[in-house]
């Protein structure tokens, strides 16, 4: 009883053997070139967009923040036809599989929402352009230049040389301070001088400080000073005048280090806060007087 049953299970283990045979003779090959196929284009895909990036990069008429997001399509786009080449080459019906997925989509949209939003953020930014690369930008949570804009996020590198990874739907949502947008700035300095020292004079010291330095503008406007404010401590003068803004803030430093030194040595006081303090009460006790009377 037991020979037929070893021999009928010889049979089968052969004819698994030959069909597995035969189907490792068509899906090995299909899965291994699918294999390369996945390798090359991926690495396509990145000489694309490393490419493009050089490419866009050497046009002047071509927007550097646009050049980090075509740079990212071009490779998405590679990548999503390579996938389509590699089910295809698998066997797969991509027919059906687009079908699902975009019965799928609605889903997908739900669970991505982040990303999406990042996306979209992306196109806003691009499409409005309130900073290019190269503007230094505020969001009051952020601060940074603007070293690429990407489809999902935006790298920036803030003034103290650390490395910023920023969702666009972060800068998006935000209200944005572009310092460099505009090619000329306001200087605004306040000095300090004591109640007694003439204040007019004072504004010719600061006037003529401004307009003998070549990096203060004449337009929007010239220069100006006036009294600001009479503080509980010193009468305040304010200088205020213009210059491009890559030079601001060596002038603001300037003015500053200067204005101090020119209102010192004209003989101005440069005040400090003080404080008078009155004592109304019952005059103290005479040193030693109870303590002498009970020693004695």
């Amino acid at each position: 009883m037991d020979v037929p049953n070893v021999e009928q299970l010889g049979n089968e283990i052969s004819v698994f053997v030959t069909q597995l045979t035969a189907w490792a003779a068509v899906a090995v090959p299909s899965f291994i070139g699918a294999l390369i196929m996945m390798i090359v284009g991926w690495w396509f895909a990145g000489r694309v967009e490393t490419g493009f990036r050089s490419l866009l990069g050497r046009q002047r008429h071509i927007d550097p923040t646009l050049s980090g997001v075509i740079s990212s399509l071009a490779r998405y786009t590679i990548l999503i036809l390579v996938i389509v080449a590699v089910l295809g080459q698998l066997g797969i019906q991509t027919t059906s599989i687009i079908a699902a997925l975009g019965a799928a989509g609605l889903a997908i949209g739900l669970a991505m929402q982040g990303t999406l939003s990042n996306i979209a953020a992306g196109m806003m930014l691009l499409w409005l352009r309130p900073f290019r690369v190269g503007d230094y930008i505020d969001t009051g949570s952020v601060a940074g230049t603007v070293k690429d804009v990407g489809l999902f996020a935006s790298e920036l590198h803030s003034w103290d040389g650390i490395f910023l990874f920023v969702p666009n739907s972060e800068l998006w949502n935000k209200r944005i301070i572009n310092y460099s947008r505009l090619p000329t700035r306001l200087v605004d300095l306040k000095f300090g001088i004591a109640y007694e020292d003439d204040p007019q004079q004072g504004q010719k010291i600061l006037l003529d400080l401004a307009n003998n330095n070549p990096m203060v503008l004449k337009l929007p406007s010239e220069a100006m000073t006036f009294v600001d404010e009479l503080g509980s401590d010193a009468v305040v003068l304010r200088l205020r005048c213009w210059s491009s803004n890559a030079d601001y803030w060596t002038v603001r430093r300037a003015l500053t280090e200067q204005g101090k030194a020119a209102l010192e040595s004209a003989g101005f006081t440069i005040p400090f806060p003080q404080r008078q303090l009155r004592y109304y009460g019952p005059p103290p006790a005479p040193a030693g007087g109870d303590d002498d009377k009970n020693a004695a």
